[in-house]
């Protein structure tokens, strides 16, 4: 298992990364439903599917952005696993007396 400073340094970094990825948009582009080109973003929302239409000249930042947040999801379980791997460095060095 790796040192609690090198855990400190990833969570800091995986920190930082997520932080930039902040300007993301939730959902899936389809095309789904039309007879000529056209775009939509859909998302689940409440529970129910929400369909918003992108328009064509907004397309490439529209992708750009949902990828924002498929990495964000991917940064997040990475970071979930350090925090739990520092959780029980923690416990460790609680239970011999070293904190």
């Amino acid at each position: 298992m790796p040192s609690l400073l090198a855990l400190e340094r990833r969570r800091q970094r995986l920190t930082q990364e997520a932080i930039d990825h902040f300007d993301f948009l939730i959902g899936s582009i389809s095309t789904k439903g039309f007879q000529y080109p056209a775009y939509n973003l859909t998302a689940k929302t409440e529970g129910k599917t929400r369909t918003r239409h992108i328009p064509k000249d907004l397309l490439p930042l529209v992708k750009r952005l949902t990828g924002r947040y498929r990495k964000l999801k991917s940064i997040l379980k990475k970071l979930d696993e350090v925090n739990w791997q520092l959780l029980l460095q923690r416990g460790k060095q609680e239970n011999h007396g070293a904190l």
